[in-house]
């Protein structure tokens, strides 16, 4: 009868350590889904992003920086301001609203650029790279303000064109900038013959020989009205003389 008794005392112990385990698997579990492991702070948009110090501004789509220990001139990636002093095509709307707003971008924080996984430079040896101030894209700004278009898409450099596209619909649709003179905006540049708010200075008459000559100064020909400007040397007579 005690051996009986025993075991019963036995039966009724198992139980509660069952029921024991059993709540502390629960505490458990209950703890790991409201007090889940941190995983240490990580913001992937920082990799590949190279401080820089500013030399200057030149105009909205370039810059000079200090890169590894000398100036060098950078384009911006994937986007295309309106000119601010261009020899051929002058001065053109909104060339100097862009100009200012990517100077003001430029003095507000710290300054960032980005490298492309194709060739780092173009063909004036300027570096090509996205750039950022505060880690905020200034390639976007200026599209989302309606100061650039998207253009010169050339792959592999293409990281960030999707984003770039959906920023320049965005001005377009809110109808700002640019995007506020019809047909200025195109795939092939903006349209000066258009839109131009000045034209090139006449001034003194400036001669050269031939083309090859007159490029060594004005690397991409010169407009009608230039004072380097001759006839004779506009082939196609388009305006445009000694035009690559």
């Amino acid at each position: 009868m005690k051996q009986n008794k025993k075991n019963a005392g036995t039966l009724l112990r198992k139980p509660a350590g069952i029921v024991s385990i059993g709540i502390v698997l629960l505490a458990l579990i209950v703890y790991n889904i409201f007090f889940p492991e941190q995983e240490p702070e990580s913001d992937p948009s920082r990799s590949g992003l190279i401080p820089v110090e500013l030399v200057k501004t030149i105009d909205g789509d370039t810059i000079k920086i200090m890169y590894e220990g000398e100036e060098q001139n950078v384009r911006y990636l994937l986007i295309d301001t309106p000119e601010t002093n261009h020899p051929r095509l002058g001065k053109q709307p909104f060339g100097e609203k862009a100009k200012e707003r990517n100077r003001e971008l430029m003095s507000s924080g710290k300054l960032e650029i980005e490298f492309d996984i194709g060739g780092k430079t173009d063909k004036y040896d300027r570096l090509l790279a996205y750039l950022y101030i505060d880690g905020v894209s200034v390639q976007e700004t200026l599209l989302e303000e309606g100061l650039a278009r998207v253009a010169y898409v050339y792959p592999p450099n293409t990281r960030h064109l999707d984003a770039y596209k959906k920023a320049e619909e965005k001005a377009k649709k809110a109808g700002i900038g640019i995007w506020t003179l019809e047909d200025y905006a195109t795939d092939r540049g903006f349209d000066s013959g258009t839109y131009t708010e000045t034209q090139p200075e006449s001034g003194t008459k400036e001669m050269f020989t031939n083309c090859t000559e007159l490029r060594q100064k004005y690397t991409n020909g010169v407009g009608k009205g230039h004072p380097a400007y001759v006839e004779k040397m506009d082939g196609n007579k388009d305006g445009n003389a000694c035009e690559r």
